[in-house]
């Protein structure tokens, strides 16, 4: 099963390196991300739906809902 951060990855053709950069990790932490060997931190996931402009519950599988909620 693909993970959504995957899927968005792919989706924005961009490849493992180029998010790992931006996360200031390493390509190999972010690969183990996407095959669920390893939890993502929550700072991670927070980094990560600001880049892909959408929820952490989305990028957890909670809702289907791509838009990210308003902010106050």
């Amino acid at each position: 099963m693909k993970t959504r951060i995957k899927n968005l990855r792919e989706d924005s053709d961009l490849t493992q390196e180029y998010l790992a950069k931006i996360l200031n990790i390493s390509q190999v932490a972010y690969s183990y991300y996407e095959l669920n060997k390893r939890s993502v931190p929550v700072e991670v996931l927070i980094k990560l739906a600001n880049f892909y402009q959408t929820s952490v519950d989305y990028l957890l599988y909670q809702t289907d809902e791509r838009k990210p909620y308003p902010k106050k």
